[in-house]
């Protein structure tokens, strides 16, 4: 996926719309939150099993919303001038030494609260 090729046809949107003036970080974020908000409750009330095995329309609108989360990732990623592949990757890294597969493996506690 070029994450670069999507922040320029997002940037293009936004401009030819008069919409760049709203895009700041902060209602870049907001609008983020809002967006893993409705992701959120689309699982809300789904047992795990259920949540492994959505219909067809609720798969549909789960996909809208993983495209709205990343929109908005990539527009806040862009206006703040943050490489977002070097910050999964860096993120990455320090997930390793944050959990060690020894302490880490099959444990779903934190890794703070053992």
């Amino acid at each position: 996926m070029d994450l670069n090729h999507y922040q320029q046809k997002l940037d293009e949107f936004a401009k030819s719309r008069d919409w760049d003036q709203f895009h700041t970080p902060k209602n870049l974020a907001m609008a983020l939150s809002g967006e893993a908000g409705e992701l959120l409750e689309l699982f809300q009330w789904l047992t795990a099993e259920q949540s492994t095995n959505l219909s067809e329309e609720d798969m549909s609108h789960v996909t809208q919303e993983l495209g709205d989360i990343m929109i908005y990732l990539l527009r806040l990623s862009d206006k703040l001038d943050i490489d977002i592949e070097m910050a999964v990757e860096e993120k990455l890294q320090l997930n390793e030494v944050k959990y060690p597969i020894a302490l880490s493996k099959g444990n779903a506690t934190k890794y703070n609260r053992r």
